[in-house]
């Protein structure tokens, strides 16, 4: 191991380490050493390079003895022997110690004092230190004097290229996890998100063997000390139904509930802001200002405006800034049991229900398939609806099997009473290109509607494609509305979508029915 990586391992700062710097400080090396530049809003923008988005083929987790049994394997989580790991760990403290610029950043993951993990950043962007100073919870001075040894550090040496000829790296990117060692390395890739999503997934490991469930949730409180969790994929609409100036925010992403509730497990936002508007998210753009991190958008050269709508870098545009910028965000971040649990799904296919009550074991089975739809124009390639399944809304960043997490979920529900809904965001009437998308006025009153607990009294019938319960009717939503079938002018095209539908989730669980058990299976969509 190199020397001067080797002294911070330690917790050996020399004179010169830029460790915990003030924001102002890191403004000032983003913009001599970085390519950084201030924006019209005070937000400091800046450039990941070739990669704007995470690189989830090229993690890899090392096989170890201690936890080789607990993992998922496979597509998600690939194995990397101890050797290679060793390799990829030499390149990047390799290329560290001989940096010019050098940060450290020392923060916690997790609001609970009895579970949080001490983390330790090293890396040579000044953008990155002030990504994670960001999304990570910042310490106090008196912490901070007193911080220890770290459990884990993360090596981001993502401006060196990995080296291809070390046996498990495929590319010349490379992100490798040792849950052993507390090690984490990146190479080959300059996006920030990365190392936000690595401490994800190490709580997501350590969580559950404490009998937490860890969550890709965001979580939101209502004046009567009602907490909801929102769980979707993108696209679903989770931050725009999640963020609510009447509710208190707990966090926007990452998320844990314990034996005492729900906490937050990071202390920042990582918002997309492509076409970012003040008036449909007042929240996020004015959280725009000084302190906040900018990735990959575009500025007008003579204002320094930013320009929500240029998508020439990437689509994927993104602002990381402190929870505290939002001004109904509740600190410390953490919160009681939650009343009510929403699984967010954009379905483009236009048979799913705008909202159905859940069993517990229909939680279950549709927390583990984590469906949503892609429609034509989202992605190159894509000419009509594609479904997508994400196992817990976040398989990407799973490490046990997600049946684990599904029951950690369901034994919480039945703790503490808690009600899950599965809620449409996506088409009526037709699929994508016939139909049309469910007005965003209708889903915030089917929102509302659950926090007021007024759809628990409603009256309910039986999907029978679904078997899901579902509401008749729904305070501020066409009548019509609420049952699928009947916004169709075709009834027998109706049928013939849903039945395909229903096939693909079968088709999807597949992979888990052995270990999921018939309980859950039968909770699934009847063909």
């Amino acid at each position: 191991m190199s020397s001067r990586c080797e002294a911070i391992a330690t917790g050996k700062f020399s004179a010169d380490t830029l460790r915990n710097s003030a924001v102002a400080k890191l403004y000032e090396e983003a913009m001599l050493y970085d390519g950084g530049a201030i924006t019209d809003r005070g937000g400091l923008a800046a450039l990941s390079g070739k990669k704007t988005g995470r690189s989830p083929n090229d993690k890899r987790i090392v096989e170890e003895e201690q936890s080789k049994k607990d993992i998922w394997w496979g597509d998600v989580n690939r194995p990397m022997s101890a050797a290679s790991f060793d390799a990829v760990r030499r390149q990047a403290t390799d290329f560290l110690d001989s940096s010019d610029h050098f940060y450290v950043l020392d923060a916690f993951a997790g609001w609970s004092p009895e579970t949080r993990l001490k983390i330790r950043i090293v890396c040579s962007r000044a953008y990155h230190a002030l990504f994670m100073h960001n999304m990570l919870i910042r310490p106090t001075p008196e912490e901070l004097a007193n911080f220890g040894e770290p459990d884990y550090v993360i090596y981001n040496a993502g401006q060196q290229v990995a080296d291809q000829s070390i046996d498990g790296v495929d590319s010349e990117t490379c992100v490798a996890l040792s849950f052993e060692r507390g090690e984490m390395v990146i190479l080959g890739t300059e996006y920030a998100g990365e190392m936000k999503k690595g401490v994800f997934t190490i709580m997501n490991y350590l969580m559950p063997k404490q009998n937490v469930l860890s969550m890709h949730c965001s979580c939101n409180e209502g004046q009567r000390h009602d907490v909801t969790l929102f769980f979707g994929l993108s696209g679903t609409g989770k931050t725009t139904l999640s963020a609510d100036e009447d509710r208190a925010l707990i966090g926007d992403d990452e998320h844990c509930w314990d034996d005492e509730g729900v906490f937050n497990i990071e202390g920042g936002c990582y918002a997309k802001v492509i076409n970012l508007s003040e008036e449909k998210e007042p929240q996020i753009f004015n959280a725009i200002k000084f302190g906040a991190v900018l990735e990959n958008t575009v500025q007008d050269p003579q204002t320094c405006e930013i320009q929500f709508e240029d998508t020439s870098i990437t689509q994927n545009t993104r602002c990381a800034y402190p929870i505290e910028f939002i001004n109904n965000a509740r600190i410390p971040c953490r919160t009681d049991h939650p009343r009510n649990i929403i699984f967010l799904t954009c379905d483009a296919f236009g048979v799913l229900p705008p909202v159905s009550k859940l069993t517990a074991e229909q939680a279950m089975y549709h927390f583990i398939s984590g469906y949503t739809a892609k429609v034509a124009g989202t992605e190159m390639g894509v000419t009509e609806p594609e479904a997508t399944f994400s196992a817990c809304f976040g398989a990407a960043f799973l490490v046990w099997h997600p049946v684990k997490y599904a029951e950690l979920l369901a034994e919480q529900m039945r703790r503490h009473g808690s009600s899950a809904w599965l809620v449409n965001t996506g088409w009526t009437g037709g699929a994508f290109g016939v139909g049309n998308r469910i007005k965003l006025e209708y889903t915030r009153s089917i929102i509302d509607a659950i926090h007021g607990g007024s759809l628990l009294l409603a009256d309910y019938t039986t999907d029978l494609n679904f078997g899901l319960s579902v509401p008749k009717a729904c305070n501020g939503v066409p009548g019509r509305l609420m049952q699928p079938w009947a916004t169709w002018e075709d009834g027998q095209a109706f049928q013939r979508m849903a039945k395909s539908l229903a096939s693909k989730f079968r088709e999807n669980f597949e992979q888990f029915a052995s270990i999921a058990g018939e309980k859950i299976i039968d909770a699934g969509p009847r063909i």
